[in-house]
């Protein structure tokens, strides 16, 4: 088990406002994703972290005050940034679910180490209000971009959804799946499951009007 990191999030001591200040920052925390890829977590130090991303421990400390603050902001970083590739899905494409599914997959493999280790440790960084946010963020994304083909969904369908797509995603990232037509895979799971539960909302929205014209 990894050893508990954090009670409550640490946040950045200063916030970078200049180019090189913004630059200095990605550095960092992009010295930490490649640290926890090739040596994972019990490898991960300020000292260590300072060395890769080439600057000193006193600019490190100038603006992260520990290394789970530099986990806080690598979280947000990652999560951010799969946000913003959902937000790209146009939300009346007819193929909103394949592409969805796709970018899902995509996002896991493209560092397939990094973003399990970032599941590990994410529920002991205390983010617990905007991992809430974020997860409402994404479902009402997919309840845009899925009402087309799946009707209106409840929100824990689409947490069910997303948890479902997760888990398998996550399986082939750790070799207990193949990854062979993985995305086929994953979308016919997800996709059976919201057809099922989609039709049973439409059949309980359609009783309901029933009963309110007779």
């Amino acid at each position: 088990m990894p050893q508990e990191v954090a009670k409550s999030p640490a946040e950045q001591r200063k916030i970078p406002r200049q180019q090189r200040a913004l630059a200095t920052c990605a550095a960092i925390v992009e010295a930490a994703a490649r640290i926890l890829e090739a040596q994972g977590e019990a490898a991960l130090n300020t000292n260590r972290v300072a060395e890769v991303a080439g600057v000193s421990i006193g600019t490190l400390y100038q603006y992260y005050p520990d290394k789970t603050a530099i986990l806080v902001a690598l979280v947000r970083r990652e999560r951010e940034m799969f946000l913003g590739r959902l937000q790209s899905i146009p939300a009346d494409g007819v193929d909103a679910f394949d592409a969805m599914i796709a970018e899902a997959i995509s996002h896991q493999f493209a560092r397939p180490r990094l973003a399990l280790a970032i599941e590990r440790l994410e529920p002991m960084l205390a983010l617990d209000s905007e991992a809430a946010e974020m997860a409402q963020q994404i479902a009402d994304l997919s309840a845009q971009r899925l009402a087309a083909r799946f009707g209106a969904l409840a929100p824990s369908d689409l947490v069910t959804g997303v948890i479902i797509a997760r888990s398998l995603i996550n399986a082939a990232a750790e070799g207990v799946l193949p990854t062979e037509r993985l995305t086929d895979r994953v979308g016919q799971a997800v996709a059976g499951y919201l057809e099922r539960v989609g039709n049973r909302s439409d059949a309980a929205g359609h009783s309901a009007l029933s009963a309110r014209q007779s």
